[in-house]
């Protein structure tokens, strides 16, 4: 009889993640690695393309995140392969992916916890119960598109119910093995430093990484206003708008910080203050 091999993409933004990983698969002679993704959209691409057995996808990630990457797939009508979840949180995701996916690895991974998991992988892909997964993770994500994903993780493992949000009431933002959880509503203004951006937050400033078009689109516009290209202010800390001779504007924030108002965001500034 040929021996099943596990055809499997990883998934991590974090590149000492997917290379441990790695290494860890390869001590499993019937899992090929047939590539890796650092984020959600490359996931979708690679998942399309290759038609693997099994995922190991990234919560967390810059773009879309791994909620996202399965919702993706069910629109573009793609078959989902089987998922495992890798994720930083643990006293939420025990109790929610225990219900609702295949399995779920803890950052990092220990070799022990990946054979339970490949095992599950390889009964499921022995016995054929691709249809009882892909049903799981339907109920997982169903218009989960934009929500936080730890506060998915809370409330299915509480058993509440999950009220489709497109905008997020927390940044969850990495640092390392570290996620630091940050209110929307406590975010003041940020601005861009390379290819991090730099969120001032009443608790002081957290740097992600992440594109300022990509957090323009995460947060609610009824807050939040691109008041230059590389700033977006929360119009709600905003203490007054200011014009100068030069017929610059600036706004002035409550805790005095002063954004400059580019010429091309001047209105949409103006319109989101009522002025």
């Amino acid at each position: 009889m040929t021996e099943l091999t596990i055809k499997t993409i990883i998934v991590d933004d974090e590149p000492l993640a997917r290379r441990g990983l790695r290494a860890r698969l390869e001590r499993h002679s019937d899992v090929e690695v047939i590539t890796e993704c650092q984020n959600g959209l490359d996931a979708v691409s690679a998942i399309s393309q290759h038609r693997p057995d099994l995922v190991f996808l990234d919560i967390q990630m810059p773009g879309l995140n791994g909620f996202q990457v399965i919702h993706k797939l069910r629109e573009l009508n793609q078959p989902i392969p089987l998922i495992v979840f890798v994720t930083a949180y643990d006293s939420y995701a025990i109790k929610a992916f225990d219900v609702h996916a295949l399995d779920y690895l803890l950052k990092p991974a220990d070799d022990e916890r990946l054979t339970e998991a490949l095992d599950k992988v390889r009964d499921y892909l022995t016995n054929q119960h691709q249809d009882e997964q892909s049903r799981k993770l339907a109920c997982l994500v169903a218009d989960l598109t934009g929500d936080d994903c730890e506060e998915i993780l809370r409330k299915l493992a509480k058993g509440e119910a999950i009220e489709t949000n497109p905008y997020p009431e927390v940044l969850a933002i990495k640092d390392g093995s570290e996620v630091t959880r940050v209110a929307v509503q406590d975010i003041q203004w940020i601005d861009a430093a390379g290819d991090y951006m730099c969120v001032h937050a009443i608790d002081g400033m957290h740097i992600m990484r992440k594109t300022m078009k990509e957090l323009e689109q995460e947060l609610n516009p009824q807050w939040f206003v691109r008041v230059h290209r590389s700033a977006i202010a929360n119009i709600r800390f905003v203490k007054k708008l200011v014009s100068h001779i030069s017929g610059e504007y600036h706004l002035i924030l409550q805790n005095d910080t002063e954004l400059k108002v580019s010429r091309s965001h001047r209105d949409k500034v103006k319109a989101a203050m009522k002025l």
